[in-house]
């Protein structure tokens, strides 16, 4: 099984944003969201992903089929993370989960920005959690912290870590 994860293009906005349509539906089962009049629950920042210089889109393939996406920014929930990367949303079709896709592309996306990262997950989404404490905490060799937020901008754990290049990576697993 091959995993791609590469930057989406401008011409591939309108894939992003029909898959941001499947992620924001599997998603409403823990935030809540409704759906929009037109049958839509549309995505405020998409456009910003192609304006923003520290917004970084990517699209998922597994044999080169569509199988998802990242969104990476530098909206931080800690004070102290100012200039730390976080995976904005994060998105594996369901056809591709439990088989290692999501962990594969997850270190993908941490060795391509060195430094210091967040990841937050919503307190009602604990596949999301679990999902994450296993990834990351391989991935630092549990080097890891995290705290509970619940204040108006979130609700929920918040994972910061610093992230690792592919040659540190190889280093620690040696």
């Amino acid at each position: 099984m091959k995993v791609e994860v590469s930057p989406a293009e401008l011409g591939e906005k309108a894939v992003l944003r029909n898959l941001l349509e499947l992620y924001r539906y599997d998603s409403s089962e823990f935030d809540g969201s409704e759906i929009g009049q037109g049958g839509l629950y549309g995505y405020d920042y998409l456009d910003h992903y192609w304006t923003e210089a520290d917004r970084h889109p990517f699209l998922i393939r597994v044999d080169g089929q569509l199988a998802g996406f990242v969104l990476v920014n530098r909206h931080n929930y800690l004070a102290d993370h100012h200039d730390a990367h976080a995976i904005a949303e994060f998105f594996v079709m369901r056809k591709y989960r439990r088989r290692g896709v999501g962990e594969k592309v997850a270190v993908q996306i941490f060795q391509l920005f060195s430094g210091k990262w967040e990841v937050a997950e919503l307190a009602e989404n604990l596949p999301a959690q679990r999902f994450w404490r296993k990834v990351i905490g391989r991935y630092t060799r549990d080097q890891y912290e995290e705290v509970f937020l619940d204040n108006p901008h979130w609700h929920g754990p918040v994972i910061n870590f610093d992230g690792l290049t592919e040659s540190s990576s190889e280093e620690k697993s040696q």
